[in-house]
């Protein structure tokens, strides 16, 4: 490793130990709470190869944080809905770069809507305002995952393992997908209970009968 190359690594890494507390704001839109403890959700991306030889990264790409917002407890997302993809990108080269687009795993989505591409200036944090995943195929509650790659201008396609989190607890001031479809878990919604009330009262004129005809 050149010096240039090992004062890149030493910066990237001071920046990285700076950041790593305010990773949930930068998803929240700076507006989260970093005042409880906080470990940021690493994606499969983070290592390259394996053993004691393999690298943080991959490709020059680091991603401290990765997820993509489900719904809320105890709901569910639709099939055919989106979902929000939420990524902290830092590019480790000495060279700019551009997210350019993310292709999702084929039986889990149809598409990933980038808005435009992504800056990846060297050595600063960049997040993935207005990405969603779209055309679900199968029904998200929290706690599966999907596999993301994502295509950068130069750094070519970088795949990775996203988690789904229900949108609670430190995300649950994040806004939810315009297109999602929370569809509520089945419970007893509690209808059947009025009208089974009702049946005994339209049965007591009955009784009330027999007195009187006892009177008689």
């Amino acid at each position: 490793m050149t010096s240039s190359s090992r004062r890149r690594a030493i910066a990237v890494a001071a920046l990285l130990a700076a950041a790593i507390p305010a990773l949930a704001a930068c998803g929240a839109g700076f507006d989260a709470n970093t005042n409880v403890p906080y470990a940021p959700i690493e994606a499969g991306v983070l290592y390259d190869g394996d053993g004691p030889g393999k690298a943080y990264g991959k490709n020059g790409i680091m991603i401290p944080q990765a997820f993509v917002l489900g719904p809320d407890s105890g709901q569910q997302l639709a099939t055919g809905g989106s979902a929000p993809v939420y990524l902290t990108l830092l590019n480790s080269t000495g060279t700019a770069d551009q997210l350019i687009s993310i292709v999702p795993e084929e039986q889990l989505a149809t598409s990933v809507k980038v808005q435009s591409p992504i800056d990846l200036q060297p050595g600063t944090l960049a997040g993935t305002p207005g990405v969603t995943i779209d055309g679900l195929k199968t029904a998200l509650r929290g706690g599966e995952s999907i596999k993301l790659t994502l295509q950068f201008q130069n750094a070519g396609d970088v795949a990775l393992t996203v988690p789904v989190v229900a949108r609670s607890r430190e995300f649950a001031t994040l806004p939810p997908a315009p297109t999602a479809l929370p569809v509520a878990s089945p419970l007893a919604t509690g209808s059947p209970a009025p009208s089974d009330a009702a049946t005994p009262e339209t049965t007591e004129p009955a009784p009330s009968e027999s007195p009187a005809t006892n009177a008689g």
